[in-house]
């Protein structure tokens, strides 16, 4: 079956949290998310690398909005539920439908951290993926050395199942780094 004919629902919510698509009008709120995360996101992050502009966090915001329709790529961005205040972005990306399989990635507003959100939000995005996409496994790639990162998977029961050598390069190109490959099967 084409995926983009498989319907799910484009929201949800948990305890404190509204999950959602991204939508046309969300990229001033990213935009002003990642200006005042950016020295934490760009230690990790590619695509903090360079600067960008409240337009062109727009552009990609409605490319995410895009592709979340053709069911390329599955970008949620989280909300308070109680304000709607934005606090971060994950979602199930690089998919395979013929298992189906995802990689959970993620990353919170620095003013919202230590609060337990992003572990709130990779759990509900876990229990979506399982119960409406059908998923049978998920997987959490993260940098050996980015502690906060790989403390989600470690706290919401994903296995280790291995630490890829040399497998990429630092956000900044200067090193090779390891990758930790966590993941939660059905």
């Amino acid at each position: 079956m084409n995926p983009i004919m498989i319907d799910f629902p484009d929201h949800f919510v948990t305890e404190r949290l509204l999950i959602r698509l991204p939508m046309p009008g969300d990229g001033k709120a990213v935009y002003e998310a990642v200006i005042a995360s950016q020295d934490e996101l760009k230690l990790w992050l590619p695509f903090a690398q360079h600067e960008q502009t409240e337009e062109d966090k727009e552009v990609n915001v409605r490319e995410a909005h895009l592709n979340f329709l053709k069911r390329e790529d599955l970008r949620f961005l989280i909300f308070l539920k109680d304000t709607h205040e934005f606090v971060g972005s994950s979602g199930l990306h690089n998919p395979n439908w013929s298992v189906p399989k995802f990689e959970i990635g993620y990353w919170l507003d620095s003013r919202y951290t230590g609060q337990g959100y992003m572990s709130e939000a990779v759990k509900g995005i876990t229990d979506f993926a399982f119960r409406e996409l059908k998923a049978h496994r998920l997987e959490i790639r993260c940098d050996l050395l980015n502690i906060k990162s790989r403390a989600i998977p470690e706290r919401l029961g994903f296995e280790l199942e291995g630490i890829l050598k040399n497998e990429d390069r630092s956000v900044d190109g200067t090193q090779l780094r390891d990758t930790c490959i966590y993941a939660m099967i059905r």
